[in-house]
């Protein structure tokens, strides 16, 4: 059994091993008339003796033991609980608004708890190692009826009242523990300038290495089996605890135990899904499936009364198509499914670019980077385009192939595209495969993967796309922010100024709304270039063509675009300051910052436009 940290008079648990602590204040109440009489030095040199001492008895050494190993525990445990506690918010509020706060309230919790370890010892009614294991039990439950008050808090403050409640006096309590326990440890030769320091600063250090390489293994083994799920990790989280802090309080557990496993629809079991729907379906929505997965939270919900379906990735959708209009009437025998998001179908329009000397789609290849429902690529095979699809998440794949018209005669590349594009271009030294199309398209969570906006990325795109080549990229951001100019500005840096890129949004701007929104003017837009030179008039469009239409009305109204961005819009992120914009370069590997940076607001909006695409009751039940 590990030892406690325990109430200062009481007995300890950790050990009955006499430490070099208890030998000094045994040594100091013995001596005390014979201080006055000895020097500094021969006083100093008696504790030291006391202390050599009390490390050759029996089982000292085993209380040290005991103490580090229940010390690292409880700082991995916390370690994993942070992860977990923005895993369990991602859903609900997206992975960059739980984020906001998260790192601030932990430190605030640490230092919380350390300083304050002899006032919570003696304040609190029972051992503080006891509360941990009742913290950790009501986290989800309590977690779950905040959820209900999300559209109130909003995704700035919500997340943060969250922990604060959950989180907060879990890492509290913890370091308060730690703390006490290694007022008992057995720092040995080091100085005493180090050894006073070595507590507090090896604490943190071992949280923040324990944090990090428990959450890349949460992201490489998430949704592998029950105990790898949101709820399975908080579950096992409380379990520790109730192992390394036993005692008759645990009963009063037993409610939240109750209600997580019998109430709680975020359970990860076939039982909570159904009651789940039960609930949902009074509402007009079904979840067909759901899985924890590496980008985020995946499911595939039902609109019963609009007959549509979307892929949902935490609090954003990646995709939606029509499922009442499937094999009735004149979509009888189509090859594609209708999409709800008309700029999917404006994607598909680098088949209309006009190039020199244009392939036969039966000889054209295609690269898509990001999947979604796969609506592009599916359009892309259905013309006979040999396609090549890149996706991180094999749970996107899987959904987009079982649960929407995604065909199975494409390539899938299961792979981070950076790593894939990287290996490509560098393995076959521009000798390896070369795409006449390729389509961009990433936008996951609220927002894009920055790494594959990078130059640097772009350039492997570039290498990768044949002199005739097409190239499409979508790009989802607020034009009141300069990350939109940034990305144009990297594109251009790569595909070259002028003429050989065009910019196109998938609907007009909104003055109303953007009014009404405080100037945010969130969309789509999508940036066609050419490899290859083209005409001063830049890139044109042919006509569309009725085979090219797949006879989708999407598609009539979406394919050819309509909506041209130009160099005054992208302006507005910078208040329209050409000075500023300039000042902006271009986004690489290295200096992402700005953009990680900007992508706050972006995805605050982003959360903003989702709640009203999809009611409250369907994201906050996940």
């Amino acid at each position: 059994m590990p030892p406690k940290a325990t109430k200062r008079g009481k007995a300890s648990k950790a050990t009955t091993t006499t430490t070099p602590k208890e030998s000094e204040t045994t040594a100091t109440a013995i001596s005390a008339p014979d201080l006055l009489t000895k020097s500094k030095e021969a006083y100093e040199q008696e504790l030291k003796d006391l202390a050599k001492k009390a490390r050759s008895q029996k089982g000292y050494w085993a209380g040290q033991f005991a103490i580090y190993t229940h010390t690292f525990i409880l700082l991995a445990l916390i370690a994993i609980a942070s992860n977990v506690s923005q895993l369990v918010l991602s859903p609900v509020y997206g992975s960059i608004p739980a984020s906001i706060w998260h790192s601030k309230l932990v430190m605030a919790a640490c230092f919380t708890g350390w300083s304050s370890n002899i006032f919570l010892d003696r304040a609190l009614p029972i051992e503080p190692v006891e509360l941990l294991p009742l913290i950790a039990m009501y986290i989800p439950p309590v977690q779950y009826l905040l959820f209900r008050a999300s559209g109130y808090m909003g995704a700035y403050y919500g997340p943060l009242v969250t922990e604060l409640l959950t989180l907060f006096p879990l890492i509290t309590i913890s370091s308060a523990c730690v703390a006490t326990n290694l007022e008992y440890a057995d720092f040995g030769p080091l100085p005493k300038w180090i050894a006073e320091a070595v507590p507090g600063l090896g604490s943190f250090g071992f949280f923040k290495a324990a944090e990090k390489l428990s959450g890349d293994f949460i992201v490489q083994n998430i949704g592998k089996n029950f105990y790898m799920t949101r709820i399975g990790l908080e579950g096992f989280v409380a379990a520790s605890y109730t192992t390394i802090a036993p005692s008759k309080f645990l009963l009063l557990g037993v409610p939240a135990l109750l209600h997580t496993t019998l109430l709680n629809p975020h359970l990860a079991s076939p039982m909570a899904l159904s009651r789940l729907n039960s609930g949902l379906e009074k509402e007009g929505w079904h979840v067909l499936d759901r899985r924890d997965s590496i980008t985020g939270y995946i499911s595939v919900v039902d609109s019963l009364n609009d007959g549509f379906r979307v892929l949902r990735c935490d609090h954003s959708l990646l995709g939606g198509e029509w499922v009442k209009f499937k094999d009735t009437g004149r979509f009888k025998g189509n090859q594609v499914a209708e999409p709800i998001y008309g700029v999917f179908a404006m994607l598909e329009a680098v088949r209309l670019v006009q190039v020199p000397s244009p392939v036969p789609d039966n000889e054209a290849k295609a690269l898509v980077i990001g999947l979604g429902i796969g609506t592009t690529p599916a359009a892309l095979v259905a013309h006979g385009v040999n396609t090549t699809v890149v996706e991180i998440d094999p749970v996107v794949h899987e959904f987009a192939s079982k649960y929407f018209q995604l065909p199975s005669n494409h390539t899938a590349v299961i792979e981070d595209a950076v790593s894939y594009t990287d290996r490509l271009v560098n393995e076959t030294q521009g000798t390896g495969p070369q795409f006449d199309y390729i389509i961009h398209d990433v936008f996951t969570g609220g927002a894009e993967p920055v790494a594959l906006f990078t130059y640097e990325f772009l350039q492997n795109l570039h290498s990768l796309l044949k002199p005739n080549g097409v190239i499409a990229i979508n790009y989802a951001g607020d034009f009141s922010l300069p990350p939109p100019l940034l990305i144009t500005n990297t594109i251009r840096s790569v595909f070259g100024p002028g003429p050989a890129c065009r910019i196109f949004r998938e609907h007009p701007r909104d003055e109303a709304q953007a009014a009404a929104h405080n100037g945010r003017d969130f969309t789509n837009m999508v940036i066609f270039c050419t490899k290859s030179s083209v005409s001063s008039e830049g890139i044109t469009f042919r006509n569309p063509t009725p085979r090219d239409l797949l006879n989708s009305p999407s598609r009539e109204a979406f394919l050819l675009p309509k909506f041209e961005v130009t160099d005054e819009d992208l302006l507005r992120g910078v208040n329209g300051d050409v000075e500023e914009a300039k000042k902006l370069g271009i986004l690489r590997r290295n200096e992402t910052a700005a953009l990680e940076k900007w992508q706050v607001g972006s995805a605050l909006g982003h959360w903003e436009i989702m709640r009203g695409v999809l009611p409250e009751v369907v994201w906050v039940n996940w």
